[in-house]
């Protein structure tokens, strides 16, 4: 979606408004056996190693406008993944790429070395599985950093299609300021009064959103949980048509309170 921003300003220096895009996104499931919630840890480690995380994050660079400086990636053991990339909004010279395809340090213009620790794009990883109750849930926290013109809130759709998650729970804020040539300051470049704005209509008719802004320091904060709850879906290793009445409930109400207890923030008591 487009970012509406301000009338154009001419800037004295450069626009070093730093804009930070941060995701909590939550996957849950149910997991019955020792051997299945294995198996899910395994399928998550699988499906978004390092080297998947890479290649989203390069798409959200792509996405934003940004240049790749550099590449750190990391699997764990027993599980878990990690990946940081430097970026930076400045153009660099052609030819200027290594043999990895990042940008030679030598061939940096000053306009990328003037910002290289303000722009990043980070995800960090978290499957784990509760060792009573058969819920598993799997986390991943996202970070995405810019410096000057290039907006973190371009890539918001994709990284939410691409985790597919049960619970968003996603933060916004502007920090810093930039001058005009008469010296005013401007503590933000563009329009916003929620994330929302920025979430396509087809994603939001998903989700129960809920927004905690504070409009005069630049903070924004929307809690996504999907609406719809279909028990096959939450079921891993297992279909719902194997399991009795009795237990069709207790997993339904474990999964619902786990998701609430993440969504709200705080643990829920047993009625």
């Amino acid at each position: 979606m487009e970012i509406k921003a301000l009338k154009k300003l001419r800037l004295y220096g450069f626009n070093n408004l730093t804009k930070t895009l941060s995701f909590n996104m939550y996957d849950i499931c149910y997991a019955k056996s020792v051997q299945h919630r294995n198996e899910y840890i395994a399928y998550i480690d699988e499906e978004y190693n390092a080297e998947r995380l890479t290649a989203i994050l390069t798409e959200v660079a792509d996405i934003v406008g940004a240049n790749i400086l550099n590449i750190a990636r990391q699997d764990y053991e027993p599980q878990g993944a990690s990946v940081t990339m430097l970026i930076s909004e400045g153009k660099h010279k052609p030819g200027a790429a290594d043999e990895d395809g990042l940008l030679d340090p030598a061939a940096w213009g000053e306009d990328i070395a003037a910002h290289l620790d303000k722009s990043h794009i980070t995800v960090h990883t978290y499957p784990e599985s509760h060792p009573d109750k058969g819920i598993s849930t799997f986390r991943a926290d996202i970070d995405v950093s810019t410096c000057g013109e290039i907006s973190p809130l371009k890539a918001l759709n994709y990284l939410i299609n691409c985790f597919s998650s049960d619970i968003v729970i996603a933060d916004y804020r502007v920090r810093g300021f930039t001058r005009d040539i008469n010296g005013k300051k401007f503590f933000i470049d563009h329009k916003i009064n929620s994330i929302q704005n920025y979430i396509a209509k087809e994603t939001r008719d998903l989700y129960q959103m809920i927004d905690v802004n504070v409009y005069q320091e630049n903070i924004f904060h929307t809690k996504m949980l999907l609406k719809e709850f279909d028990l096959d879906n939450y079921l891993f290793g297992t279909a719902k048509k194997e399991l009795l009445p009795g237990e069709k409930k207790k997993i339904k109400q474990r999964l619902k309170k786990e998701m609430a207890e993440i969504f709200y923030g705080k643990n829920i008591p047993k009625v």
